[in-house]
């Protein structure tokens, strides 16, 4: 079967391939993937900036149908369409893991880095990560179940969303708009989303089509100026940085309100942050941190996607044949594109 391989550590080195079928054991599923997105980690593992164990099938987000079942496997039978949580290989005995954050478990080595992933025909999995998708959903849509989901665990679960706060999210890119729909979802009133002069064709103006409450771009308003007149010169609630930038890591103390929040989903590659200590100090802040995905929040994504709470149809922008791999890791780099699923 052709597989798009990372077949050695340093910058670039990917090659489509012939490589064996997987041949799943008697505790595993073997699944056909249907559809697969490119994230962001893909990027990163091309350029050689985040962990990962060559040579490797890329790929981590994925959907697809179960056409093998291991013998000592219940509850799931061929046919099942379904998605996957990436914690493959966590130990189950550390501290981490007896605690529920498998996630994060040192041990864990997930689809896409650590174990072969998703950018190829056929894949192995435990059947404990599977979840299943329901008929009414696209394979395309699924696709994006798992970075909703890291949104969902972020925002909802580690990020303490309350019902009428004023969110803010820094950096439209594709997660940064699944972060406002979640916020909006989760019952934010208001949701201001702040981007940068190049965000103006594809990104804000798809926040815009979205129904995002309000679309600011930095160069044409003052986000801070803007925040706080929208919110009685209090701040925002909740700032959900999505950007990865140290401009906009920065703002967020500036943009929260005395007692708000900041949850931290943008990485910077490494780039050093200033932030203002002694305001965030001040102003009594919290600053959330998060790592993957936890349980509870798959089921809550599925729902929110199959009931258009996150409208997976308008961030998907391009669907193209894994034989096409360099035109859509083109379009996600050059920002042509917000997500691009890959169809094995």
């Amino acid at each position: 079967m052709q597989a798009l391989v990372k077949t050695q550590k340093g910058e670039g080195f990917i090659e489509l391939q012939d490589v064996p079928e997987p041949v799943n054991s008697d505790d595993e599923v073997l699944i056909e993937v249907k559809a697969a997105g490119i994230c962001g980690t893909d990027i990163h593992v091309k350029h050689d900036t985040f962990p990962y164990w060559p040579p490797v099938i890329l790929g981590h987000e994925f959907s697809g149908e179960i056409v093998k079942v291991g013998d000592n496997v219940t509850g799931w039978q061929v046919g099942d369409r379904v998605v996957g949580e990436p914690h493959t290989l966590h130990c189950g005995t550390c501290y981490l893991c007896r605690e529920g954050h498998i996630q994060n478990c040192a041990q864990k080595r997930s689809p896409g880095w650590g174990i072969d992933g998703a950018f190829t025909k056929y894949l192995k999995y435990p059947p404990k990560l599977l979840h299943h998708i329901p008929d009414g959903m696209t394979f395309e849509q699924a696709a994006l179940v798992e970075p909703a989901a890291n949104c969902v665990t972020d925002i909802v679960e580690r990020g303490s969303l309350e019902v009428g706060d004023f969110v803010v999210v820094t950096g439209p890119g594709p997660i940064g708009l699944i972060a406002a729909q979640v916020a909006k979802a989760g019952g934010a009133r208001e949701v201001m989303i702040v981007g940068a002069p190049g965000d103006e064709e594809l990104r804000l103006s798809t926040a815009r089509k979205l129904g995002i409450d309000h679309v600011v771009n930095f160069a044409e308003e003052n986000p801070v100026e803007k925040c706080l007149a929208l919110t009685d010169g209090r701040g925002a609630d909740l700032v959900i940085e999505c950007s990865g930038a140290p401009p906009a890591i920065a703002q967020t103390v500036q943009l929260a309100r005395k007692w708000g929040k900041i949850c931290a989903i943008g990485l910077t590659g490494k780039r050093p942050v200033e932030l203002d200590w002694d305001a965030a100090m001040t102003k009594v802040l919290t600053l959330y941190f998060s790592m993957s995905t936890a349980y509870a929040s798959w089921d809550k994504t599925i729902w929110m996607i199959a009931e258009g709470k996150v409208n997976a149809d308008l961030l998907v922008t391009h669907t193209l044949p894994l034989a096409e791999w360099e035109k859509a890791f083109e379009a996600v780099e050059s920002m042509e594109a917000l997500k691009v699923v890959l169809i094995p």
